[in-house]
């Protein structure tokens, strides 16, 4: 599993932001999904080739909705994260929806009539399954946007061919008040890609990150700088209840002290180099930089390659 899936399963794992994440991209930020309904499904399903042989399919993330606190019922959440347009989507997108089908179609029960002993089958009620593809990418998603777009289909057949659209979250394309619908870290987020695909200079939110770890690793695969996982690296940050503000100030405050210690060690380089020159002993050069003789000595081999 690379490491971008690694990150935003992560993060996606918390019920609050999958729940914050359907709400906001459905249903204009009300609370119709709440957190606490949420439990972990199964992200694996099976399907079998045409050689007979069994092969898995995983979606990203996937919970199930099934608590009588729900205002709506749904038999399954499923997010697809892409930083890259996948034109199988579609294709992809109904084979998990059906196998979530079929997995209700599975949970009905066979029971014995209590008299007469014959078993039946009792069929439960069922429920969506709604799949959302959360797209980070810098090219707008036009299509893919339903099978049709992928698959050839001559006019004469449509009537009998039915088409499929998928749920699209094309996250740097939102307007800044579709971003304002997200009410937890997904806004933050959001909030980020927006700014810079305006070809803004980024004006960093000021709202109290909730999961910095998870949320802070994503936005280093997302967006290539693996400075804001190398801003938790150490305890010396307070994580709790911090922001974008003052993650940003620690990244810089970090770059400068990388900078500083470059600088400290390129002169040191110089100096070594200097003295080596002169033809002064390294165990004189160690006592002056206030190294030891190894170290002077592995310097010296740098200098000399140099």
């Amino acid at each position: 599993m690379g490491e971008k899936d690694i990150a935003q399963k992560n993060f996606e794992a918390y019920n609050d932001v999958v729940a914050d994440i359907v709400n906001g991209s459905l249903f204009d930020g009300r609370e119709i999904i709440k957190a606490d309904s949420l439990v972990d499904a199964q992200p694996f399903s099976q399907y079998k080739a045409d050689d007979g042989t069994l092969h898995e399919q995983e979606r990203d993330v996937a919970k199930y909705c099934m608590d009588v606190k729900c205002n709506v019922r749904l038999a399954l959440i499923g997010f697809e994260n892409q930083i890259a347009i996948d034109w199988d989507m579609p294709i992809r997108v109904f084979g998990y929806d059906g196998d979530s089908y079929r997995d209700e179609m599975n949970q009905d029960k066979v029971v014995a009539d209590e008299i007469t002993g014959k078993k039946r089958r009792v069929r439960n009620k069922r429920y969506p399954v709604i799949t959302l593809v959360l797209y980070f990418g810098k090219t707008p998603w036009k299509k893919p946007l339903s099978l049709y777009d992928v698959i050839d289909v001559p006019d004469i057949l449509k009537p009998f061919v039915n088409d499929f659209k998928i749920n699209i979250i094309d996250v740097p394309r939102l307007t800044p008040e579709q971003v304002k619908k997200y009410k937890g870290d997904f806004q933050i987020i959001a909030d980020y890609f927006v700014q810079i695909n305006s070809g803004r200079k980024y004006i960093p939110s000021t709202k109290k990150i909730q999961h910095t770890d998870s949320m802070l690793k994503l936005m280093s695969v997302l967006t290539k700088d693996m400075r804001y996982a190398e801003s938790i690296a150490d305890n010396s940050f307070e994580t709790e209840g911090t922001n974008m503000c003052e993650v940003l100030d620690r990244i810089v405050a970090q770059g400068e002290a990388r900078g500083e210690a470059i600088g400290i060690e390129k002169n040191r380089t110089e100096m070594i180099h200097n003295m080596l020159k002169e033809n002064i002993s390294v165990e004189v050069i160690a006592r002056v930089a206030k190294l030891t003789v190894e170290q002077v000595i592995a310097i010296s081999k740098k200098v000399a390659v140099l």
